[in-house]
């Protein structure tokens, strides 16, 4: 057996940890009534219906295309295993928005146990506390898409290739970072040692995730003639076709500027955020790499590098979500290690208090129907 070079990874959290468990339990229906409140708060004050509040933004498409299919060719932007879940819950008589609604519930409390798993309850608080967690709660594909890839992960870390490769393969259905999730697998199957036959076959498994984007792709090019439809809708609609980074970088720092969208002020707040949410994947990227995290590091940086080159950053903010060594690394400052001495409870809560808050404000603008990212 060949070891291997990366350093190795931290067991997980011991099993009779009930009270870890407990405060990470407590903490997600903490943070979910919170942004429940925001909801309800915006319902009375402004007017707005359940629907309105909930459907925003992409949950529009993912009910056009369960309802209708792909009839909206920029529709074919979107991934079709979460409208196939949604079409699944009408079938069965349950409204999809509101089914929709459970579905992304319900990822968010198993990516904060797959969280748990990983790096213990800190990890997974921090998640859980992370700024655009509205996005986990509401139709959108990221709770859903967070639970399998973290899963994933703790899987293939615990070298359980077939169940990971299964997860990863429910992940690529759901949105297009799964083609990351296969790429920084594959990264992490090759870095685990032993011979290069056990290396194969553990890059074998990945496959079936892999087969998952490929009839994705050949579909599109059957139904609409291109093998780069996905991207060429991306970028004719949403502004992310190939732009340098810097220039991106200098687009994303115009509309961030005070004053650029007067109409819109909290737009520049936002993509001032997104320039901020880059920066962090940097950081995490050269951290990862720094500890020999071969995986983790490919799992951000890839995600970075495909955002540095669109039109201008955008949803960058919603993908931290995404990137759970950067709950791990913050799990791991927040667990202190012994450093702060008595402050460390005041300082911990204040941070608490603020995230919170941070978050209900991006619930506000996401339940008024304010661009959210």
């Amino acid at each position: 057996m060949v070891p291997s070079r990366s350093t190795p990874e931290p067991a997980p959290p011991a099993g009779d940890d009930w009270r870890g468990a407990r405060l990470v339990v407590q903490v997600w229906l903490g943070t979910r009534l919170v942004l429940a409140l925001v909801a309800g708060w915006v319902m009375l004050g402004h007017g707005r219906t359940l629907t309105d509040v909930l459907g925003n933004w992409d949950v529009q498409h993912f009910l056009a295309i369960a309802s209708d299919g792909y009839a909206n060719p920029q529709d074919i932007a979107f991934f079709p295993g979460w409208p196939l879940l949604l079409r699944g819950l009408a079938a069965l008589g349950l409204p999809p928005l509101l089914g929709g609604t459970a579905l992304a519930l319900a990822g968010s409390a198993l990516a904060a146990a797959a969280l748990y798993r990983l790096a213990g309850p800190a990890a997974a608080i921090a998640w859980l506390l992370a700024p655009t967690a509205v996005f986990t709660t509401v139709p959108y594909t990221e709770g859903l898409f967070c639970a399998a890839a973290f899963w994933a992960w703790e899987r293939a870390r615990s070298r359980h290739w077939a169940a990971a490769a299964a997860l990863a393969a429910v992940a690529a259905g759901l949105r297009v970072s799964g083609v990351f999730l296969v790429a920084a697998l594959a990264v992490l199957a090759l870095s685990q040692g032993g011979p290069w036959t056990a290396r194969l076959r553990r890059l074998g498994w990945l496959v079936l995730p892999a087969l998952v984007v490929a009839g994705y792709l050949a579909w599109l090019k059957v139904g609409f003639g291109s093998w780069t439809a996905w991207f060429d809708v991306q970028a004719d609609n949403w502004a992310r076709g190939f732009t340098w980074p810097w220039e991106s970088l200098r687009h994303t720092l115009d509309a961030g500027a005070p004053g650029a969208s007067p109409e819109f002020p909290e737009w520049a707040w936002l993509f001032r955020a997104e320039v901020v949410s880059m920066a962090v994947g940097a950081v995490v990227t050269v951290v990862s790499l720094a500890r020999r995290r071969w995986g983790e590091a490919g799992w951000v940086g890839l995600q970075v590098l495909a955002f540095s080159t669109s039109w201008w950053f955008m949803s960058v903010n919603r993908a931290v979500l995404l990137w759970f060594p950067l709950w791990v690394l913050l799990g791991r400052v927040a667990e202190g290690r012994g450093r702060a001495g008595p402050a460390r409870p005041v300082l911990v809560g204040f941070v608490v208090v603020a995230a919170v808050a941070v978050q209900a404000l991006w619930g506000w603008l996401f339940f008024t129907g304010r661009w959210a990212s």
